[in-house]
C-alpha cells in the first residue's frame, strides 16, 4: 500500500485494516485508544515546566527505583483509557508489581504490556522520554484474562510502538511481518498525528554507538574488546565509531532508528542484583525488537540469542540487551558468542 506523508494515523490504521477483510477492527480501535493517551501525557509533559508535575512522587516502584511525578501521570493516563476500552483483557506495567485487570464487562481479546514513561530519571532536564506498548493476543480461555496471556514470546506480539516525547511528540509502531514501520508527527495545533516517516528502514551499517561507558571496569571481557574495537581507527571499516549515548532508551534506540546505530545495554559485574541486565524484556526489549526487525534491524542478548524468541517467565524479566543496524548487530554477535 502506498505511504503519503500527511496521512492521518487513524486512516493509516483503516488502510491497513482494509487489507484484511478477516479483521474485526479490534487491534485498530486499541491502537486509536492508546493515541489519545498519548496525546494526554504529551500535553502534560509539554507543560511538566510550568505545572507541578516536576520531581519524585515520593513512591518507589516495583523495580526499587523512585518514581517521578510523570511517571505516576502517564501510568494512571493510560489505566483510565484501556481498562475500559473493550479491546482488551488484561494490562501489565513496568511501574506496578501485578497484573492489571480492566473493569467487568470490557474484557478483549488483546493484551497490553507498557513502560509509562521511559527515561523518566531525564524529565527534570528535559531530555527526550517515551512511553513503549506491546501488545499480544489473549492465548487462554478465562475472559478476564491471566499472567499466562502476558507472558508471551516477542514474536507473537500483533503490534509494538513507542511515542517519543522530544522536541516534537513522534509516535512509531508496526503491526507485524510485512506492514513495516511507520512514523506519525503530532500537530499540536490540531491535536493530530500526521505520517512523516513512512516504511522506515534503519540503515544497515552505521558509525555510532550507544552504551554507557561509565561502567567500563564492570565490563566483561567481551563487552570491552567489542568497544575496543569499534574505537579503532580503521578507515577501509568505517571506523571509528562514535559514542551517542543519552541514557533514555526511547530517545538512543529511536535516533539509531532513523540514522543507524548499535545500542548494548548488556550484563556487567557492577549490578550484582541485576544479573540479566537492567532492561524490561515485556515492556522495553521485546517491543524495541519487533520495531527494529521490521525495520531491518537486528535484537540480540549478550550471549546470541534473539530477544524476540525468548520466553517470559516473569512480568518483569530482565535481559541484556544488543540492538540496532544488522551488520553491526551482527559483528557485535560474534564478539559476545566468541
Amino acid at each position: 500500500m502506498p505511504k503519503r506523508l500527511g496521512v492521518t494515523v487513524s486512516r493509516q490504521i483503516m488502510d491497513s485494516q482494509r487489507l484484511h477483510p478477516e479483521a474485526t477492527g479490534d487491534l485498530s480501535g486499541l491502537l486509536n485508544e492508546l493515541i489519545v493517551a498519548a496525546k494526554i501525557i504529551s500535553a502534560e509533559v509539554n507543560m511538566a515546566g510550568l505545572a507541578d508535575i516536576l520531581g519524585q512522587s515520593g513512591k518507589t516502584n516495583v523495580q526499587g527505583e523512585a518514581v517521578q511525578k510523570l511517571d505516576d501521570f502517564a501510568n494512571a493516563t493510560i489505566k483510565r483509557r484501556m481498562e475500559q476500552c473493550g479491546y482488551i483483557c488484561i494490562m501489565a506495567s513496568e511501574e506496578e508489581d501485578g497484573i492489571i485487570p480492566v473493569l467487568d464487562g470490557y474484557e478483549g481479546k488483546y493484551t497490553l504490556a507498557f513502560d509509562p514513561l521511559d527515561g523518566s530519571s531525564n524529565i527534570d532536564v528535559n531530555v527526550s522520554i517515551g512511553t513503549i506498548f506491546s501488545v499480544h493476543r489473549k492465548i487462554t480461555v478465562d475472559v478476564k484474562g491471566t499472567e499466562a496471556d502476558l507472558l508471551q514470546k516477542g514474536s507473537q506480539q500483533v503490534a509494538a510502538g513507542y511515542i517519543i516525547y522530544g522536541s516534537s511528540t513522534m509516535l512509531v509502531y508496526t503491526t507485524g511481518v510485512g506492514e513495516g514501520v511507520h512514523g506519525f508527527t503530532l500537530d499540536p495545533s490540531v491535536g493530530e498525528f500526521f505520517l512523516s516517516h513512512p516504511d522506515i528502514r534503519t540503515p544497515d551499517r552505521s558509525k555510532y554507538y550507544s552504551i554507557n561507558e561509565a561502567y567500563t571496569n564492570y565490563w566483561y571481557d567481551s563487552t570491552r574488546n567489542y568497544i575496543e574495537y569499534i574505537k579503532t581507527v580503521d578507515k577501509e571499516s568505517g571506523r571509528p565509531y562514535s559514542l551517542r549515548y543519552i541514557g533514555s532508551l526511547v530517545a538512543d534506540f529511536h535516533r539509531n532508528l532513523i540514522s543507524g546505530g548499535i545500542f548494548l545495554y548488556p550484563r556487567d559485574k557492577k549490578n550484582t542484583d541485576k544479573p540479566e541486565g537492567k532492561l524490561r524484556l515485556l515492556y522495553e526489549a521485546a517491543p524495541m525488537a519487533m520495531i527494529v526487525r521490521e525495520a531491518g534491524g537486528l535484537a540480540i542478548t549478550d550471549d546470541g540469542g534473539d530477544i524476540l524468541d525468548i520466553k517470559p517467565t516473569s512480568l518483569h524479566q530482565r535481559v541484556p540487551l544488543i540492538i540496532g543496524s544488522s551488520k553491526d548487530v551482527e559483528l557485535a554477535k560474534r564478539f559476545f558468542t566468541s
